[in-house]
């Protein structure tokens, strides 16, 4: 059995769907297929990583989602690439 894992509420998802708008249609088009695929599923961690890889300019984060780069320095944390991984896929 897995342990549960901790879930955004329904405020705080619609806040991070709006925080995730970006400006290059390419990043949107990943983000798009990550709620898609989640629905209302996603966690405490995952809205942790999305939230700090909103921060990147939008072709530094195109960069990490078609894995020309990997996450160094400060974002580079286990959140980060939980929801790397997640939106990848």
């Amino acid at each position: 059995m897995t342990a549960a894992v901790a879930l955004i509420d329904e405020r705080a998802l619609s806040k991070l769907r709006w925080r995730c708008r970006r400006g290059l249609l390419e990043n949107d088009l990943f983000i798009d297929r990550f709620f898609a695929r989640k629905g209302e599923q996603v966690s405490v961690i995952e809205a942790e990583g999305l939230t700090t890889l909103m921060d990147l300019p939008d072709n530094d984060l195109l960069d990490l989602l078609l894995r020309r780069k990997e996450p160094s320095g400060e974002i580079d944390t286990a959140a980060v690439r939980e929801v790397l991984n997640e939106l990848r896929t």
